[in-house]
């Protein structure tokens, strides 16, 4: 096994973009395989070449650096093409969740005021609503089917003309604007340098030991930090292969890593718990994974016993800072796995080259003794630009240089941290952050409810659940399952709540802030919450 350093050293240096690191690693071999998608592939070579095509398309129907271009689809090569294609004309891709909802999808499209959409067939519809009213019209492009005013992408590509592309993009041009929940409810845009994208691809290397002939499954969505900067960046970053999964699938899953040769992939807890509980019947010991990401304490003896995952690596990043902390993959040099934490901080496969820093701190931003929880702060290379448009959520992330991640922590004297809860009002489920003050905006339009304070509970499977505790306005009647009903009509399915309780009037703090703390602690609010997804018989939060 070749250590991270030499990985990255079988390529010639580049300028840190997107178009130089992709000339860098097909230079090496051309013919080397680079994507696989659907019972397609493309090599290094052949996808260079597609990407430039692309960039080319894109070019004549009027993109320029800087637009913004928003990807609503479920997981495919056009993912990749549009980053790749986009990066090399510098301008900007804003992927979308596809489950997003018009009202959901339009505020990422309009707060973005985005140029194009592309989409897939099961998308288009609902982006088609949400860019509505742009004051710039937005024009459609197809992934996966042409349709009405949304040619498909590789039928352009046939005709693409020999278009004239910029040549001063450099690593600090914004390629990506991941949008993510913030406490106000609404999604703020953190952008990402092509110098940090391909930076953390270049820091996945090291946490994983990700070799030149790998093979990277991604079940994760492309729509997601994790998917991107680790599977996507990484793949980049080693010169290594990856297979593009549409949506992960539990009863498929091992069938498709065997089908595909798939030796690493990145997983979420609750992945990792579905797993764990699947018949055995469908798991296939002749895979050839040797590597998962993301695999937690809880979890790890049935990856390592059943499963015989030699390597289960778990670390802790945000989409403003991917990957800052990572259990050691070589126990023997980098030091222990300490099980249940989230690792020491992380570093370059180039030991001379700077990394990310850390404090602990209280209120007041002093630093804490080991052992002492407190506020993570950090300072690492891989950081967003900002979160656009909003130059004020972006001033209070940040603190003399160093961004306050909102998670409250504690390190050990060996220099490990140990994630203890989240010091911000955002709730954690299927792998998305969740802003419960969302929840609280949307449950509260309800015109039978007053008001409304959502919190998380354990979920089954890790992660949270989501429990909305709603104000009844007098002489109204409303049920657990019509709230259910209002929220699915009017946001993604992950942030439908499972459980609902009603009460009088809500508790309030000395400044009318609905006292979530106070929901939280009360055993009894718990104890009368309807369940709307019980399994043997209703359970209640615990």
């Amino acid at each position: 096994m070749k250590k991270p350093l030499e990985v990255l050293r079988l390529y010639p240096e580049h300028d840190y973009t997107l178009n130089g690191a992709l000339a860098s690693r097909a230079s090496r071999d051309p013919s080397r395989p680079f994507l696989f998608f659907q019972g397609r592939s493309w090599s290094w070579g052949e996808f260079a070449q597609k990407a430039e095509a692309a960039a080319r398309v894109l070019a004549a129907r009027g993109i320029r650096k800087g637009d913004r271009v928003g990807v609503m689809a479920r997981n495919c090569d056009g993912h990749v093409v549009m980053l790749f294609a986009l990066a090399r004309l510098g301008a900007i891709m804003v992927p979308v969740n596809p489950e997003f909802g018009v009202e959901e999808a339009k505020y990422v499209l309009h707060h973005a005021e985005i140029s194009a959409v592309a989409a897939t067939r099961d998308t288009l519809e609902v982006a088609r609503k949400a860019a509505a009213g742009l004051k710039t019209p937005a024009w459609f492009l197809a992934l996966d089917a042409a349709a009405a005013d949304a040619p498909l992408l590789d039928d352009l590509l046939k005709n693409a003309a020999a278009t004239e592309l910029p040549r001063d993009i450099d690593g600090e041009a914004t390629c990506l604007i991941v949008y993510t929940s913030g406490t106000t409810g609404f999604p703020k845009g953190a952008m990402h340098s092509q110098r940090s994208f391909v930076t953390g691809g270049e820091a996945f290397v090291q946490r994983v030991h990700l070799q030149d002939d790998d093979r990277v499954m991604i079940v994760l969505p492309l729509f997601h930090i994790n998917a991107m900067f680790y599977s996507v960046a990484g793949t980049l970053a080693a010169g290594a292969s990856m297979v593009i999964v549409p949506k992960f699938s539990a009863s498929t899953f091992w069938q498709t890593a065997v089908e595909t040769g798939a030796t690493e992939v990145n997983i979420i807890e609750a992945i990792g718990s579905i797993l764990r509980a699947r018949p055995r019947s469908e798991f296939r010991p002749e895979h050839r994974i040797a590597r998962v990401y993301g695999v937690r304490a809880s979890m790890d003896a049935a990856f390592r016993d059943e499963f015989g995952i030699a390597h289960r690596i778990g670390g802790y990043g945000m989409t403003e800072i991917p990957g800052v902390t990572c259990n050691p993959f070589d126990v023997e040099n980098e030091g222990p796995q300490k099980l249940g934490s989230m690792g020491p901080i992380g570093r370059h496969p180039d030991p001379s080259r700077p990394w990310a820093q850390c404090r602990v701190v209280d209120d007041e931003g002093r630093d804490l003794p080991d052992g002492e929880p407190g506020e993570l702060w950090v300072k690492t290379p891989i950081i967003m630009q900002g979160y656009f448009r909003d130059p004020e959520q972006t001033a209070n992330a940040f603190h003399d240089g160093w961004f306050k991640t909102g998670d409250l922590v504690k390190r050990d004297s060996d220099g490990y941290y140990y994630f203890i809860s989240r010091k911000r009002d955002i709730i954690r489920r299927r792998g998305e952050n969740i802003a419960a003050a969302e929840l609280d905006r949307v449950v509260g339009e309800h015109p039978a409810v007053a008001e409304a304070g959502t919190i998380a509970v354990p979920s089954d499977l890790g992660e949270d659940e989501i429990f909305v505790v709603c104000a009844v306005k007098p002489g109204a009647q409303v049920t657990a399952q019509e709230i259910a009903d209002w929220c699915r009509a009017r946001l993604a399915p992950q942030k439908v709540p499972r459980f609902v309780a009603f009460v009088d009037e809500l508790p309030h703090t000395p400044t009318h802030k609905i006292a979530k703390a106070q929901l939280r602690e009360d055993k009894a609010l718990r104890a009368k919450a309807v369940d709307l997804q019980p399994s043997d018989g209703a359970r209640r939060p615990s």
